[in-house]
């Protein structure tokens, strides 16, 4: 997949957003305001919800910064950096910073940052089976006659 793709995904705040983000449920899902470039979206899920600026200026980053959050405070964010390969492929390097604003959010920034960054890998393995697979079916194909 490529850069383009990525971001097309992750920047896609429409109902079902949780097929590609199981951590962003549609009930939480509003979108203050959208540009070209960038976002002011609130999203969650599980009782745990935050509000975060959205950058894609750089077609090389995607920045999320939290604004707001019932949990997370600080320096909290979700930085994305894209490196295209020469077979087409893109690596793609993720840093989540979760700094806890309360108990709550300390607790559960200790458990993510532990036993709990496997299950952030997998939900980010998810998210780019989803969105490949979203590029797939919109591809078109060529059948013989």
């Amino acid at each position: 997949m490529t850069p383009e793709q990525y971001v097309a995904g992750l920047t896609d705040f429409g109902p079902g957003r949780s097929k590609l983000f199981g951590n962003s449920a549609d009930d939480y899902l509003k979108v203050h305001s959208r540009g070209r470039s960038q976002a002011d979206v609130t999203e969650g899920s599980g009782g745990i919800w935050e509000r975060l600026n959205y950058d894609w200026s750089d077609p090389n980053y995607v920045v999320l910064t939290t604004t707001d959050s019932n949990t997370w405070g600080g320096a909290s964010g979700h930085t994305y950096a894209f490196t295209r390969r020469p077979d087409g492929t893109t690596d793609i390097d993720v840093i989540v910073v979760r700094e806890g604003k309360n108990f709550k959010g300390w607790v559960l920034g200790l458990v993510l940052g532990t036993i709990g960054r496997r299950v952030l890998e997998k939900a980010f393995e998810s998210s780019v089976k989803a969105i490949e697979a979203r590029n797939s079916a919109a591809e078109p194909r060529l059948v013989a006659a």
